[in-house]
């Protein structure tokens, strides 16, 4: 998996998984962009961690259209183009329908669908605009093992996640024929800062018992999936959802 001279925009790539996806294609060979939204100080750290270059920072909210528009744009311009789009940004807020107000459920949903599902949209119609003058390019969506197994205090999480593996889908039928190939990886629980509380609390064994590994991903083990579906020989896997769950959720 050589990105060598390739152009890789990454969202949400301040920390987590989205800095182990940016260093994977930075250790490939790749320049990259590094998306953020707010946390500029982790962003930096992320792109001096990177290796090769020169790499660049991009800023967005992805739930405001026009600003993807601009990021989009900004990093293809600082990179002269670019080839692989990673949809990483996302937020998870909870919602326990049974207990919260309907006013939190409202704006949960919306400020769900429009990070999670609506920012990527956007931001692979843009960046497909690019692939397309190019003559293509790649797509790797970040879903979720909580499209399929579900989220039952976060609703809108998992309804996002899903609704991002099926626009995964739609987009590698519909930007086949321009070389655009698409595909989604789809975690379960990752040693990310974000569930680092839950991992170790009372529930920590219990979530690791959840995979007959005991165990669950590392950052690093998304990011390689990742990389694979945006190599050079994977284009036959477009339209694939390949899971990163250590059998704790298994699908046929």
């Amino acid at each position: 998996m050589d990105f060598s001279g390739k152009a890789v925009l990454v969202t949400g790539a301040s920390r987590g998984i989205g800095r182990a996806i940016a260093r994977q294609f930075a250790g490939r060979g790749a320049r990259v962009a590094v998306h953020y939204r707010a946390g500029r100080v982790e962003a930096e750290r992320t792109l001096a961690g990177l290796t090769g270059g020169p790499h660049l920072l991009v800023q967005a909210d992805v739930g405001d259209a026009g600003a993807v528009e601009r990021m989009v744009d900004a990093a293809a311009a600082d990179l002269d183009r670019i080839d692989v789009l990673v949809n990483n940004a996302g937020i998870y807020e909870a919602h326990p329908p049974a207990d919260c107000s309907y006013d939190h459920w409202q704006a949960s949903w919306r400020r769900t669908v429009e990070t999670n599902l609506l920012g990527a949209a956007n931001a692979s119609y843009c960046a497909a605009r690019h692939m397309i003058r190019q003559g293509g390019g790649r797509i790797v969506n970040v879903s979720s093992r909580g499209a399929f197994r579900g989220e039952p205090g976060a609703p809108a999480y998992g309804a996002s996640k899903a609704g991002m593996n099926a626009m995964s889908q739609s987009l590698a039928l519909a930007l086949a024929p321009h070389g655009i190939f698409v595909g989604a990886v789809a975690p379960g629980f990752v040693t990310t800062d974000r569930v680092a509380s839950r991992l170790d609390g009372p529930e920590g064994d219990d979530i690791c018992r959840q995979s007959p590994l005991g165990r669950v991903a590392t950052p690093d083990e998304v990011a390689y999936a990742v990389a694979f579906l945006a190599s050079e020989g994977a284009e036959f896997t477009t339209g694939t959802i390949i899971d990163v769950n250590g059998a704790s959720y298994l699908r046929s």
